[in-house]
């Protein structure tokens, strides 16, 4: 009924994973999902005589590789896009520990950052070495990394699963897409990534008539049929089972291997509290300050512990403005 006030449940009932706010001011919806995955170049590989078609499945695994490509002369061998997402956020998830109390804040505004955890500070430690040896080359705070792997400059990329486009498209090497590593000494993983990307957002305050508009457009882009063609133009991920049906059926993932990772990936396991995603008010600014001090560590100002435990003190100072704000 046009007269009635927006209702996302009886507009969009057949629609997966759109977000109301607790005051209903506000609904998201998924446009461009992600996750990040694991490239590697398979002519690098070969080039140095080393089995393209044994992709490292841990960290201990990918050093080693590593280690192996820059003493036969590969000046980049590995390097990262979105280093929070990856190696904080995504790492957190894929070996089943939280990065804040309150289930990763969806319970509450009243988290808390643990990202200073022992495996959060081995796991830095471990990227703060290999950039000390050259097995890492630290590209930038977003997707910068990903035009190194793409041209062939290096050998190894965590990035997200939307740079498949544009590898299909630039780049002249072969390569592959594969889950990311974890540490095998961790009970339980690999556990499940966790979705990135962007969402439409729609406000509170429009004419009812207006928001039948928008159930409509949000219905038509989430046909299977529509999700089918994004994804596989785009490398994102269909936010429908059904669309990922489709494209499986359709020959796609076995025309363009590794094209599935993304959805094998994020249903991995299923999701638990620490792997179901995360909500932390200001994340934006705090993701900035979690860079930040990971940078200081790449260029070896500060140690890994010392550079999370600062982060997570500046971390808790963000999320409590936003708090007080928001009560």
């Amino acid at each position: 009924d046009a007269k009635e006030p927006f209702n996302p449940k009886s507009y969009l009932p057949a629609i997966a994973g759109y977000y109301t706010d607790p005051k209903g001011n506000m609904l998201s919806f998924p446009f461009n999902s992600s996750t990040v995955v694991y490239y590697i170049n398979r002519d690098i590989f070969k080039k140095y005589g080393l089995n393209p078609d044994q992709v490292p499945k841990t960290w201990k695994e990918l050093n080693a590789v590593a280690l192996q490509l820059k003493v036969r002369g590969q000046e980049c061998v590995y390097t990262s896009g979105w280093p929070s997402w990856m190696h904080i956020e995504n790492f957190s998830a894929w070996h089943n520990v939280p990065i804040g109390t309150r289930e990763n804040g969806m319970a509450g505004m009243d988290t808390v950052f643990t990202i200073n955890s022992p495996l959060h500070v081995k796991h830095l430690t471990m990227l703060g070495e290999m950039s000390k040896k050259g097995l890492f080359t630290y590209a930038g705070r977003t997707n910068q990394a990903e035009a190194k792997f793409a041209s062939g400059e290096c050998a190894m990329l965590t990035s997200s699963t939307g740079a498949q486009a544009n590898l299909r498209a630039n780049a002249k090497h072969a390569w592959s897409v594969n889950f990311i590593p974890y540490h095998d000494d961790v009970a339980g993983a690999p556990q499940n990534s966790i979705i990135g990307g962007a969402s439409v957002w729609v406000m509170a305050g429009k004419k009812p008539a207006d928001y039948k508009g928008v159930a409509k457009f949000f219905a038509f882009l989430s046909q299977p049929e529509i999700q089918m063609e994004w994804h596989t133009g785009t490398g994102y991920v269909p936010i429908t089972m059904a669309a990922y049906d489709m494209t499986r059926k359709s020959g796609f993932y076995e025309k363009n291997p590794g094209a599935d990772i993304a959805v094998k990936q994020l249903t991995n396991k299923p999701p638990t509290a620490n792997s179901k995603g995360l909500r932390f008010g200001n994340f934006v600014q705090g993701r900035e300050v979690i860079e930040e001090e990971m940078e200081n560590v790449f260029v070896g100002k500060k140690d890994a512990k010392t550079a999370l435990d600062d982060a997570v003190k500046r971390g808790n100072e963000i999320l409590r403005k936003f708090e007080a704000a928001n009560k």
